[in-house]
């Protein structure tokens, strides 16, 4: 049986330290790895130049680790584009080995791979993602264009483990609209929790 050669370099588009804007982490320090490629096609993403894996330098994961170290926060976020487009076997495996928790941000479309501390969810409406990874998840957040979207939260709830914590995050350009409808239906649904993009009014990347 031929097994797959381990991935020795990524696409990246872009690599930071911040602090973890969203969901159940939020305020912590994290260096986000953002990877390129992305086949879901959200058409209100807001980093719509990570869907080309091809516009991104291919960099060694002892390069990516290397720089990660180069900071005292020990929270590493994989995110894109959709990080499991690629096998993330050794980028996981030398971070952890590095001393980092291990997150990951995935829209769930792409099979697993990888060895995680956190798994956020986030499925997409335009991909659905693996059955396979939905009961997988420590947290599920589900990004809220309109009121429809909550009927889509809702299939996905009933799908999670029961230590799955559950999220609703306002569309950023819809967050006027959408927060107070948010803020309503978490008051009758309090299993939910809501979740801001603070990064973007705090004015980090």
């Amino acid at each position: 049986m031929l097994t797959q050669p381990v991935l020795t370099t990524l696409p990246v588009m872009e690599s930071f330290y911040t602090l973890q804007g969203e969901g159940f982490h939020q305020g912590r320090a994290a260096y986000f790895i953002r990877l390129g490629g992305c086949d879901v096609g959200c058409f209100w993403c807001d980093v719509k130049d990570s869907w080309d894996a091809a516009k991104h330098p291919q960099v060694s994961i002892e390069t990516i680790v290397q720089e990660a170290k180069k900071y005292p926060g020990r929270l590493a976020v994989i995110t894109g584009g959709e990080p499991l487009m690629h096998d993330l076997t050794a980028l996981t495996a030398q971070l952890q080995e590095a001393g980092f928790e291990t997150n990951i941000e995935t829209s769930g479309s792409s099979p697993l791979s990888g060895n995680w501390n956190w798994i956020c969810l986030s499925p997409k409406k335009f991909k659905v993602p693996e059955p396979a990874i939905i009961p997988l998840a420590h947290e599920l957040k589900v990004v809220v264009y309109n009121k429809h979207d909550l009927e889509w939260a809702e299939s996905f709830a009933g799908q999670v483990n029961a230590a799955c914590k559950l999220y609703l995050q306002p569309e950023w350009d819809k967050a006027a609209e959408v927060t107070p409808l948010l803020i309503e239906y978490i008051k009758a649904h309090p299993e939910w929790e809501l979740s801001l993009q603070v990064h973007k009014y705090i004015g980090v990347p």
